[in-house]
């Protein structure tokens, strides 16, 4: 038996609770894992509060990350005692997840541990910190360079703004944070950022092209929010979209990128290949100042987790949640 954050719907309704179930109920997979460490991020706090089609198969276990060890393999690249990390692939949506004592898994979906990092230093970078990274990687793959100009990041005190905040700062970008939250000003300077501005200068409808300001942008907000990022973006300069906090939609012109040579770039970290994981979790490993790191951390045991989500959805939280599984 083990315990697990369970997912119900039927014909009584939606129920979120912690627990016991029974090893031989996992679902498939070569690799049994013993997790240590989960995390909360905005997916699971949908999942969890029901408050959006994140969950496709019922019941489900949640939690989309993961880290601990192997406890048993017949994966040929993994062997039991392997420190494993576990990011997206389905996990949590479609495939039980890591917010239990143990999973079972797809060797194939795993990455492993950083030696740098603890399973609780993974869990709080997570999927938003490894996002973050994805995105910093797509600004640098369209050019961007230390000195290029600011950068601004959106919905900065959330879990992927926290990260690109402090990943930026430490690369030597000066960063600019937008935050709805005035009181966590202090926050964002202490995690490298040069200046905060209201999110409120981005949320509401703008003109199609707008005074170039930002060399780069890691956006995890979407509509209006993006919408007049792009149309900020100095000539030539690169958007990373990778969020929709806002909105799903997305109410632009072309005019930024037909005028301007802005490129907007998608970041997927869900099915993200493993190359890409590979690389962006060692750049974590070699750019995340682990101090910063900890200032963002908040840990809760597998018991609150539950009502961590619920102050996630309701914007009371500020960076990472990790959750100790125990």
């Amino acid at each position: 038996m083990f315990k697990a954050l369970l997912l119900e719907k039927d014909d009584a309704g939606f129920r979120a609770g912690i627990r016991e179930l029974d090893e031989a109920a996992l679902p498939e997979g070569d690799v049994l894992v013993a997790v240590a460490h989960s995390t909360l991020n905005y997916k699971d706090g949908l999942a969890i509060t029901n408050r959006g089609p994140v969950v496709r198969k019922w019941p489900m276990v949640a939690g989309i990350d993961g880290a601990g060890r192997v406890l048993e393999s017949s994966h040929p690249q993994w062997k039991a005692g392997d420190a494993f990390i576990l990011n997206g692939w389905g996990v949590g949506e479609t495939h039980w997840g890591c917010l239990a004592q143990k999973a079972r898994l797809k060797g194939d979906w795993l990455v492993p541990l950083p030696a740098a990092f603890t399973t609780r230093q993974a869990m709080a970078i997570g999927t938003a910190g490894y996002t973050a990274m994805l995105c910093v990687l797509a600004l640098e793959r369209h050019g961007l360079k230390t000195g290029d100009g600011e950068v601004l990041v959106t919905g900065a005190t959330g879990g992927v703004g926290s990260v690109a905040t402090a990943l930026l700062a430490k690369l030597g970008h000066r960063v600019i944070a937008a935050t709805g939250k005035a009181a966590e000003a202090d926050y964002l300077r202490s995690l490298g950022a040069a200046d905060v501005i209201d999110r409120a200068e981005l949320a509401a409808p703008g003109k199609p092209l707008q005074k170039e300001r930002w060399a780069a942008v890691v956006d995890a907000v979407g509509s209006h929010t993006l919408a007049n990022a792009c149309a900020q973006t100095r000539y030539g300069g690169v958007v990373a979209a990778c969020g929709l906090a806002q909105g799903a939609d997305l109410p632009a012109t072309v005019m930024p990128f037909i005028l301007r040579g802005v490129t907007l770039a998608g970041v997927d970290s869900v099915m993200a290949p493993q190359p890409l994981r590979r690389e962006a979790w060692q750049r974590l490993a070699r750019d995340l100042d682990p101090q910063r790191l900890e200032t963002i951390t908040t840990e809760v045991p597998l018991a609150q987790a539950i009502a961590r989500a619920q102050d996630l959805m309701a914007g009371k939280l500020r960076g990472r949640v990790v959750v100790s599984i125990g």
